[in-house]
């Protein structure tokens, strides 16, 4: 019952976000440090070996909470475990799991293997199971439907957050993170820094957002970053800088397309999922939109073109060619 109890909250709090120096007290983490043995040292390790392999505040935070619950639940750190002991948790989280896609089940086994990675030992140590991939298509609006959005939300702040989104094909930490130094007007430019990957890019900006943008910028007034967000006092969900937050973006797309009376499931990576689609549907290479979308891999564009009606591709149901064919014939 005791750790059903952690189990549940952890999932509950696993798409919560914060700071490392909040993280460190953690009430999860700090019991594991009073009553697990060398966890703390574990956790020093792991902090370190995450932040020379690249990988950001966010990844740690984490795998650390993973790593802390199975320690609790043993009483032991991962690494002084059997196999045997790992696949029994891996299967009482599993069973405790509420969603459908197994999400927390999913980060146990990645938060694991980072960790025997970081300590120089193979998957197999812990016979950690590998995951099966679910190859799903991405939800794409309808330039109306986008249209739609931009015309329903309340505040010229939305508006702009949504131009943005779906204009640039941004994520949404890199809409976060956009400052007014990074608009070139002249050039018709947005920088996009250190975006997914740590990688810099440009995108172009549409002269329709820059006119939206000019309006936005002398209403608002922002001093650096083009969203802020509440004061620091007023703060909650995680976000310890003056950015718009995460929930607050998240919060905008939903309220955009309720209003819209949009029925797709949208959310703010539905934006950009509807600019790579629409921008090949109007006629961009597939190399073009990589660099455009920041994509490590063509691969990864790809995926685009099964969803994308190309003039030139354009596929159609036989249903339509039956009753163009034989509706004539009044039978």
């Amino acid at each position: 019952m005791y750790f059903s109890k952690i189990i549940k909250n952890l999932i509950h709090y696993d798409n919560k976000k914060k700071n490392f120096e909040e993280l460190r007290e953690d009430k999860l983490l700090n019991q594991a440090k009073r009553e697990v043995p060398e966890f703390e040292a574990l956790l020093n390790r792991f902090e370190r070996n995450i932040s020379v392999l690249g990988k950001s505040q966010s990844t740690f935070e984490n795998y650390a909470r993973h790593v802390a619950s199975i320690s609790l639940y043993f009483g032991k750190i991962p690494t002084q475990l059997d196999p045997e002991q790992v696949q029994d948790y891996l299967y009482f989280v599993q069973k405790k799991s509420k969603t459908p896609s197994q999400s927390y089940f999913k980060h146990t086994v990645y938060g694991l293997r980072f960790l025997l990675k970081s300590e120089g030992l193979p998957y197999e140590f812990l016979r950690l199971p590998s995951i099966k991939h679910e190859k799903k298509l991405p939800v794409v609006l309808s330039k109306e439907e986008v249209w739609q959005m931009l015309q329903k939300a309340k505040l010229l702040k939305h508006k702009i957050l949504i131009g943005l989104l779906y204009g640039c094909g941004l994520r949404c930490m890199e809409v976060r993170n956009v400052r007014i130094q990074d608009l070139d007007f002249d050039r018709k430019q947005l920088r996009v820094v250190q975006g997914k990957g740590k990688k810099d890019r440009y995108v172009p900006l549409s002269e329709h957002l820059i006119r939206g943008l000019k309006v936005y910028l002398e209403a608002e007034k922002p001093k650096d970053w083009i969203f802020n967000g509440q004061p620091l006092a007023n703060r909650a969900g995680g976000d310890f800088d003056s950015r718009y937050s995460q929930r607050g973006v998240q919060w905008a797309i939903k309220q955009a397309s309720a209003l819209a009376g949009i029925k797709k499931e949208v959310c703010v990576h539905t934006l950009r999922h509807s600019y790579a689609t629409h921008l090949l549907e109007d006629g961009l290479d597939i190399v073009s939109l990589k660099n455009l979308l920041g994509h490590e891999n063509i691969e990864t564009t790809m995926e685009y073109l099964q969803i994308a009606q190309l003039a030139s591709q354009k596929v159609f149901s036989p249903l339509d060619t039956l009753f163009e064919q034989c509706s004539q014939l009044g039978k």
